[in-house]
């Protein structure tokens, strides 16, 4: 027994010991990084700090690794910055700790400790030891008694922001450890859930079903797979999860696989490098035979080829003009490849993954949809049906089971711009737009540049509407925009051959016999050929390439191409367009050809006056994709909504 007491002891130092060396490495690190070293402490960072309220939440499950701190700071110089002991051996303070640690190895900690929790984070009250022990053995999490401290509401602060969201958030469901990277994830999650019927519920409240029967599920999948490897929260992957797949009761079935699956395209996703982004037409292949590398094909079989159109190609230029595409390509591989097309694809995610998933069913090789609103239910169809190909044309990065492809819109967006800068007279132009999270605010940064590069006076305000059909919305934008002296307007809704578009153009903004203000015919507008990138690609794939054109095991694959592969361009009347402005143009446009003009070259600066893209610098086509600021002649901000 003696012996055995011995044991036990030498290995309580020696972890004390370990410990402890591990706080000095660490704290010689942080200093060489111009820091002091040691832990947090709350009463240092709300010293200047305005408190407006104290909430008592009672006892929780306090996640370890939310624990960053202590409340004193006389208290915070026993600890390193990674909260583990600094102390020599033989003091009371490494005494203490051993005997913790003795007890965390024979029955586990199990008193709780006191926090308060300050903007998601959390500081020790009473109990500093036992997360130190915790914190040195990789604990998942600790009982705590905690108490909220709330700051004042601060609009200029992001970080105070997305916490006021997480407030609202928490308030309304109850639930307080899902926290996100972005506020408006917070508003997302919590429409999910307004539409949640889970069957059956059994006594709860559907927060908290969602919670224990969800959330905690998903999340100990998530982290027995390495979710702690990325750098997003585990909120912003179930959320992920959430927008491919649903919230559905078929998770508890289906949980693991489809998480593995989701895990797989979020860790290529933290890393741009593994993101192809191809800018310019590929050589075709030369093969003269169908090989079945990608196990698409054999030598007696035709590819099979389905192209998904969101409205009926009879009234919408957009399904026509991909309709036009897909002619195309069938009439020059007519010996090659099959292809047909279905249209009314819905926008709802479930109902289009389920009319997808129909589709699939059906044996075909490959299937491009072509309405970015059907990317969530595309890429959930990618997921089941491995064997398919899958292309979604949609300006955001690919993932490993689908590629997209758009076209470089923000070089057309500039020249549209170039036009408006030299044709309006009172230097106040509109631009009427719908938002999302990928390239609206690109395009409206790409032609307020354009219009700053012909005169530096003219100013862009933004107007956001979420119906371009509602007519009395439509006339109060026009009137608002003709009140402020506006001439022109950017917006989108170009009607030809009897078909609408979303298609964007530009306008003058004129006044009928009422004196009231209207639209005039467009002046210019964008104009697509999807032939000629359906024709390059399915030809490759044909003669029995699919490098650079499917997603690798370490690469991605994503097409951008521009004015200078002919899938893109812009289209005016020369009668018009001023004959100098529009040679003007033909000399820019020849410019973005030869790669010698960049729409987002800097300097660049929003209308904040920060830079934004330093001198002599280009913006990236990931920094391009997710702008969420405005160019400095853009007035106008980003909807808090959004």
């Amino acid at each position: 027994m003696a012996k055995q007491f011995m044991d036990i002891n030498t290995n309580i130092y020696n972890e004390y010991e370990s410990a402890k060396k591990k706080a000095r490495n660490e704290q010689l690190r942080r200093r060489s990084e111009g820091e002091d070293g040691f832990l947090l402490s709350l009463d240092r960072i709300i010293k200047d700090k305005d408190i407006v309220a104290e909430v008592p939440l009672g006892i929780k499950s306090i996640p370890i690794k939310k624990i960053v701190g202590t409340y004193y700071y006389t208290r915070s110089r026993d600890f390193s910055s990674g909260f583990l002991p600094l102390k020599e051996q033989n003091t009371e303070f490494a005494e203490k700790w051993k005997s913790l640690c003795k007890s965390h190895l024979e029955e586990g900690i199990r008193d709780p400790i006191r926090v308060y929790e300050f903007m998601n984070k959390y500081y020790v009250m009473e109990g500093n030891k036992r997360v130190s022990v915790l914190k040195y053995f990789d604990g998942h999490s600790i009982e705590g008694d905690v108490t909220r401290l709330i700051p004042k509401k601060d609009e200029t602060d992001k970080e105070n922001k997305l916490y006021y969201e997480f407030l609202d958030f928490s308030n309304k469901t109850g639930i307080y450890d899902i926290w996100f990277k972005k506020r408006i994830f917070f508003r997302e999650l919590l429409n999910y859930l307004e539409e949640y019927k889970p069957d059956p519920i059994q006594g709860r409240d559907k927060y908290e079903h969602f919670y224990k029967k969800f959330y905690i599920p998903f999340r100990v999948t998530y982290k027995e797979i390495g979710g702690d490897k990325l750098k997003i929260t585990t909120g912003d992957a179930i959320l992920e999860y959430i927008r491919i797949y649903g919230l559905s009761n078929e998770f508890k079935f289906k949980r693991k696989g489809r998480v593995e699956k989701l895990f797989e395209e979020l860790l290529l996703a933290q890393d741009v490098s593994k993101v192809e982004i191809q800018t310019e037409p590929f050589e075709v292949f030369k093969g003269n035979m169908i090989t079945s590398i990608t196990n698409l094909v054999t030598s007696t079989k035709k590819i099979n080829v389905a192209f998904l159109y969101e409205k009926n190609i009879d009234s919408s230029a957009w399904a026509y003009t991909h309709e036009k595409g897909r002619r195309f390509a069938q009439n020059i591989l007519s010996d090659k490849i099959n292809t047909c097309y279905f249209d009314n694809i819905p926008i709802d995610d479930n109902e289009a993954y389920e009319k997808i998933k129909e589709i699939a069913e059906k044996g075909f090789d490959i299937i491009f949809t072509t309405s970015q609103k059907n990317l969530r239910a595309t890429l959930r169809a990618a997921l089941k049906y491995e064997h398919i190909k899958f292309f979604c044309c949609s300006p955001v990065q690919a993932f490993r089971n689908m590629s997209t492809y758009f076209g470089r819109s923000h070089e057309t967006m500039f020249l549209l711009g170039m036009i408006a800068g030299a044709m309006t007279r009172t230097n106040v132009i509109g631009c009427i737009e719908q938002y999302n999270r990928t390239a609206t605010i690109t395009g409206i940064n790409a032609f307020a540049l354009g219009v700053k590069s012909v005169n530096d006076s003219a100013k862009v305000n933004v107007i956001w509407t979420d119906d371009y059909e509602n007519i009395d919305k439509k006339m109060k934008d026009i009137k608002q925009l003709g009140d402020i002296g506006a001439d022109l307007v950017l917006k989108r809704g170009v009607t030809e051959g009897g078909m609408s578009g979303r298609n964007i153009a530009l306008y003058p903004i004129e006044c009928d016999e009422k004196s009231e203000y209207t639209y005039g015919e467009y002046l210019c507008t964008i104009k697509w050929d999807w032939g000629k990138f359906y024709e390059k690609v399915l030809r490759n794939i044909t003669n029995g390439s699919w490098k650079g054109i499917f997603s690798t095991e370490s690469k991605r694959v994503s097409f951008m191409w521009g004015i200078d592969s002919g899938i893109i361009d812009i289209k005016y009347h020369k009668s018009r367009i001023n004959f100098h402005v529009g040679r003007t143009i033909k000399l820019v446009r020849q410019g973005m050809i030869d790669n010698q003009i960049h729409t987002f070259e800097g300097p660049i600066y929003d209308n904040k006056k920060v830079l934004r893209i330093g001198e002599k610098d280009y913006a990236s086509y990931n920094k391009m994709l997710y702008m969420d600021w405005f160019v400095e002649n853009v007035t106008g901000d980003i909807p808090k909504k959004y």
